[in-house]
């Protein structure tokens, strides 16, 4: 199996939109390795200079080039999976994930983040980080231990949607700012156009559940990314409709609306259907087990959307 690579330039990136329409920067096979160095914010959210926090030149470059934004996240593709077709599943292995700068930034502003009439004003931090040690510290002396994940990865929406925000989780995938995908976890996402079209970028540092002001640690990745198709979604996951993951612990379901309890009503019912598909237990059967050994949590309340994913502990069913 053969490994691509895609920089990050202003050739390579789109900032804030996915569309079906978009052509891809490249077409791999299944089971071929893509690795895609992402940057993350707008010249705004630059450190001052007598921070000494040095700017990654890739994203220099892009903020010199001017690329064309709309609201949302710089994302890298996309790419192309031959073969792949709306119906089928693109199974994204997260492989690895390196950091690409030695800072991050988080903050909020006004009308954005969980609870915008608590705070109408804008704040912001810019946060060292130790790649040996693998933790940032806070302004107020508190340190982290760092835990990187992609916020957004996704495939082209279908092609009637048009041009969509990043800013929005939806079936495609996208920002959803699930801090359980770290490397060596999988994705798994519905074929929604010709190509499948996967990008991926807003890398996160570390984040909490929620990520209630707005930001993680926003911060540059460059992650590496195993695609492979499955046709039709393959024998366990036929006419999967949601993104779902799986860790070395835990199978995850998701689900995005812009009312939290109807997305975690979407997170519910996929996880019956996950068990009920890879099970005998009946649907009354599963719904009984979510009761009792699922836990369900809250993804993030800030994007719109908002997101509830739930955790199913591998070796209590298969």
């Amino acid at each position: 199996m053969a490994t691509h690579r895609l920089a990050s330039t202003p050739e390579t990136v789109r900032w804030g939109i996915f569309d079906a329409a978009i052509p891809p920067l490249l077409t791999v096979n299944s089971g071929d390795t893509v690795v895609l160095e992402c940057v993350s914010g707008g010249p705004e959210v630059m450190p001052p200079p007598e921070l000494g926090l040095k700017i990654p030149p890739a994203l220099a470059a892009i903020h010199a080039a001017n690329v064309p934004r709309a609201p949302g996240h710089i994302i890298t593709g996309p790419v192309a999976v031959a073969g792949a077709e709306p119906g089928d599943m693109l199974e994204v292995r997260i492989d690895a994930i390196e950091l690409g700068a030695d800072w991050g930034f988080c903050g909020f502003r006004p009308l954005a983040g969980t609870l915008p009439e608590d705070f109408p004003e804008t704040f912001l931090s810019h946060i060292p980080v130790d790649r040996e040690k693998m933790t940032c510290k806070l302004p107020y002396g508190t340190e982290l231990k760092l835990a990187p994940f992609f916020g957004v990865m996704g495939v082209a929406p279908p092609a009637h949607y048009g041009r969509i925000s990043t800013v929005q989780p939806r079936e495609h995938g996208g920002n959803l700012d699930n801090k359980e995908l770290t490397a060596g976890s999988t994705l798994f996402l519905p074929v929604l156009a010709p190509g499948a079209l996967f990008s991926a970028g807003d890398g996160h540092g570390v984040q909490g559940d929620g990520e209630v002001c707005i930001n993680a640690l926003e911060i540059c990745l460059t992650g590496t990314f195993t695609l492979i198709l499955h046709k039709g979604g393959g024998a366990k996951n036929p006419l999967l409709k949601y993104p779902r993951a799986e860790t070395a612990s835990h199978y995850i379901s998701m689900g995005m609306d812009v009312d939290l309890d109807h997305a975690m009503r979407v997170a519910l019912r996929e996880m019956i259907a996950f068990i009920t598909s890879r099970t005998n237990l009946s649907k009354q059967e599963a719904y009984q087990f979510c009761s009792l050994a699922v836990d369900f949590h809250v993804t993030q309340t800030v994007n719109g959307e908002k997101g509830v994913h739930g955790l199913l502990k591998k070796g209590l069913l298969f």
